[in-house]
């Protein structure tokens, strides 16, 4: 019987190493997917290593944000720009953000279903909202703009009618500014689609887009800097929100709370 077991235990280790080896490089890869080893992701990027700016106007400031993947910081370990403006400008961060969601109200995870489930007890000084690529990715149909203000005319299963919906919700609940901002451009007819569709809803509600689509100079960096700050064409690095993407957002907001 010790002899059997000892065979066993022979035949055991071995594939225990394997699979051990297996999970690991798994491991590996899949952090590797996400950004872990890339240039943009080092340390000296991070937020825990940004200098605070002086006398910021938006110090103190209550700063809500609603979006997916690039809200979160799906490729940057969890840090995007929300944190950095946290960092650096001392803004309270509320960051409402789960990778791979819509705008367009088809699940639990929509940003429609999660901003109805957001606590309405924290009163924002301003509400920033991305407009999601997951949207055009799954061609998630446009709709249309509504005639009316109404809430109950917005077809939440459109990106046109998600966009309104969100628009009306945070003001009738928060009464606050409200930003929506956009991916910087890639390659997308569709996206493209939904950032003029976003410019019409602006125009008519009044709100301020963040235009990073067609921000010649977001646009306009060296193929150098393009490695440096994105992992794949939409997801941006820890130095790609910090070096890149921080000014815009920073004086997109002062000049929205300046205004409000």
């Amino acid at each position: 019987m010790y002899m059997a077991d000892k065979k066993r235990k022979k035949i055991v280790r071995p594939l225990l190493c394997i699979l051990s080896a297996a999970v690991v490089a798994a491991g590996v890869f899949t952090a590797n997917m996400f950004g872990l080893f890339h240039a943009g992701n080092r340390g000296e990027y991070s937020v825990k290593n940004m200098q605070p700016e002086t006398n910021s106007p938006l110090q103190g400031k209550t700063v809500l944000f609603l979006g997916s993947s690039v809200t979160y910081g799906y490729a940057s370990m969890g840090e995007s720009f929300a944190d950095y403006l946290a960092a650096t400008d001392g803004i309270i961060c509320r960051k409402e953000a789960v990778s791979g969601t819509t705008l367009a109200d088809l699940s639990g995870n929509s940003y429609v279903s999660r901003l109805q489930k957001t606590d309405t007890s924290v009163r924002p000084d301003v509400f920033v909202c991305q407009l999601s690529t997951n949207d055009a990715t799954k061609n998630i149909p446009l709709g249309s703009i509504s005639d009316t203000t109404d809430a109950a005319s917005f077809d939440t299963s459109t990106v046109a009618g998600a966009i309104e919906f969100i628009i009306s919700y945070v003001r009738q609940t928060w009464n606050c500014p409200v930003v929506f901002y956009t991916q910087a451009k890639y390659d997308s007819a569709a996206y493209a689609d939904m950032v003029d569709l976003l410019a019409t809803i602006a125009a008519k509600w009044d709100i301020t887009v963040l235009d990073l689509w067609n921000n010649e100079e977001v646009n306009a960096i060296t193929q150098e800097q393009r490695e440096l700050y994105l992992v794949d064409a939409i997801h941006p690095t820890k130095a790609g929100y910090a070096q890149w993407w921080l000014p815009h957002f920073r004086s997109c907001l002062i000049e929205v709370l300046q205004k409000a």
